[in-house]
């Protein structure tokens, strides 16, 4: 399965469709949604701010996607690797992990600042599964890469898309199935946390 799109910035986001002058409105609306929103300089902080959020959930096994088109978050996982965290990449270890893995680290294509949401194109198998099944997501995203509303959105993504696994994230998995009840983390992750990376450029 190929990916929606495999350079969002030349081919889907035209002049003025997407602008960094949104991002208070998608971090104040997705931190409604019961996201936590961290806007990070570079990558080199993003991976200061990654390893404090491992310290804090301090899982015992990490499943992990995006390396293979973004050299600096390869790096990173290179190095959560060598300080003795159990983090898997490859597709296959991510299969066969993808029940006892506490986190899952994944990227987004870009934000919507109307809901909150992030758009991500999980072409593959390993990536929806990371995604989706462990308890903490975590999930790194540019952070110029926002849109005003739902609308722009659409007319972004039908300037590329023919077929693949497009979809919205809009906070921590939730249902109020039971008695009106809300409950997270029922049919995906308990928590969402977003890395928004400022200088993509700045990575190690």
């Amino acid at each position: 399965m190929e990916k929606v799109c495999r350079d969002w910035a030349k081919q889907a986001f035209g002049e003025g469709l997407v602008d960094a002058k949104y991002w208070d409105e998608f971090a104040t609306n997705a931190q409604t949604a019961a996201a936590e929103v961290y806007k990070v300089k570079d990558f080199a902080a993003g991976e200061a701010k990654l390893k404090e959020l491992l310290a804090q959930y301090a899982p015992k096994e990490i499943i992990a996607v995006g390396g293979e088109e973004n050299p600096a978050l390869h790096d990173i996982y290179e190095r959560i690797g060598n300080d003795g965290t159990q983090i898997y990449t490859d597709k296959f270890d991510i299969y066969d992990h993808r029940d006892s893995a506490d986190v899952g680290i994944s990227t987004a294509e870009f934000c919507v600042a109307e809901t909150g949401s992030l758009c991500v194109d999980n072409y593959s198998y390993e990536a929806r599964v990371t995604s989706m099944l462990p308890f903490v997501n975590i999930v790194f995203v540019n952070a110029n890469y926002i849109v005003k509303d739902v609308t722009v959105a659409c007319q972004i993504i039908g300037k590329v898309f023919d077929k693949g696994y497009l979809g919205f994230v809009t906070g921590p998995s939730r249902t109020a199935d039971i008695e009106r009840v809300l409950s997270l983390g029922v049919h995906g992750p308990n928590k969402l946390l977003i890395i928004a990376v400022e200088n993509v450029e700045g990575g190690r």
